[in-house]
């Protein structure tokens, strides 16, 4: 098989961004998010049954929302007032006992967690990127993630972001660049 299109599962993480209840219930571009959950979760029961880990990753501000980012920009700040189910992850995700839940506080899942931690632990050397939003959250961990040293594939059909605009950013000029761009059903296929 062409290097390419193979992967060690046992040394391949996938890594979900922010399929959580706030999040999912947006309007996305170009996948429905139901679409993204479905994808994500086909994704993380085909690794697990090959002995990859599995990261779900959430974000909310911490209980007093002092880290809560606040540079001057042009865009206005996120409001932080969000129900109390805004963080939690979506039951369609199917997790399982021995899955990993980050919560970060940040765009990006590698800023102030253990995530790179617990990758290196287990000796991962690939990590499966998807979630929403593809500019912001999926784009910020994959940064990271390069600059770290780990290989990646982004899967383009289980994510999603706020504008087809922003999606296709990400995925014709920014992610070609960190490492393989990919469908669910490709993915699907290197893991056998």
């Amino acid at each position: 098989m062409d290097q390419n299109e193979s992967v060690n599962p046992e040394k391949t993480a996938l890594v979900v961004i922010d399929l959580q209840k706030g999040i999912v219930s947006m309007d996305t571009k170009p996948h429905a998010s139901a679409d993204v959950i479905s994808r994500a979760a086909q994704l993380a029961k085909a690794l697990r049954a090959k002995g990859g880990p599995i990261f779900w990753v959430r974000v909310t501000p911490s209980a007093d929302k002092k880290d809560a980012l606040a540079p001057v920009t042009d865009a206005p700040p996120r409001s932080w007032d969000m129900p109390d189910d805004w963080a939690e992850l979506v039951s369609e995700l199917e997790r399982e006992e021995n899955d990993f839940v980050i919560t970060k506080h940040q765009w990006g899942a590698f800023t102030g967690t253990e995530l790179d931690l617990q990758l290196r632990r287990r000796g991962i050397e690939t990590i499966i990127l998807c979630g929403i939003s593809t500019s912001i959250g999926v784009e910020s961990t994959a940064r990271f993630a390069y600059e770290y040293g780990y290989n990646q594939i982004f899967v383009e059909d289980a994510c999603s972001a706020s504008s087809q605009e922003e999606h296709e950013m990400s995925f014709k000029t920014v992610f070609p660049r960190m490492g393989r761009v990919r469908r669910a059903e490709e993915v699907l296929a290197m893991l056998g």
